[in-house]
């Protein structure tokens, strides 16, 4: 099993936390984006460039994920997708993304899209707290618990 990074958005105290666990779980980690990516030296630690371009990365994700894999993303066309290849999917906020979870994702971020596209102000999400890179550690230390127990 693999770990699929959609590196490009993942914050940096995120991708800390990931290198740290691939190194400890000797899991493989790809980091998958449109730039050259700084990563710590280990065989368990890769990075794929992709072209720039809409949707690039994620669907060079996609294309490789196989099912029992993790894919770390908070787009959430590419959870459904991960989702539907049955791959695990958790945000960098530590939410655990599930077929019974994702089809009202996709229906409030079409509804975001279609007020920011007709000028409404929506706002991004808050910065990343402590909280959330908890709760992700916690989601990540499940996943590899049921990989180990299964």
């Amino acid at each position: 099993m693999t770990i699929w990074v959609d590196a490009d958005a993942c914050p940096k105290v995120i991708k800390e936390i990931l290198y740290r666990a691939a190194k400890r779980e000797s899991i493989m980690l790809y980091l998958v984006a449109n730039q050259i990516l700084s990563v710590p030296p280990s065989p368990f630690i890769k990075t794929l460039t992709v072209p720039k371009g809409f949707d690039v990365a994620d669907d060079e994700i996609v294309n490789r994920i196989v099912e029992g894999d993790l894919v770390i993303t908070a787009d959430i066309p590419l959870a459904a997708d991960a989702i539907a290849k049955k791959a695990n999917v958790i945000t960098p906020r530590g939410e655990q993304l599930t077929k019974d979870s994702i089809d009202g994702r996709l229906t409030v971020r079409d509804l975001m899209d279609t007020l920011r596209s007709s000028g409404v102000q929506t706002g991004g999400p808050p910065p990343l707290s402590q909280k959330d890179r908890q709760l992700f550690a916690q989601e990540l230390d499940k996943w590899f618990n049921q990989r180990k127990n299964a």
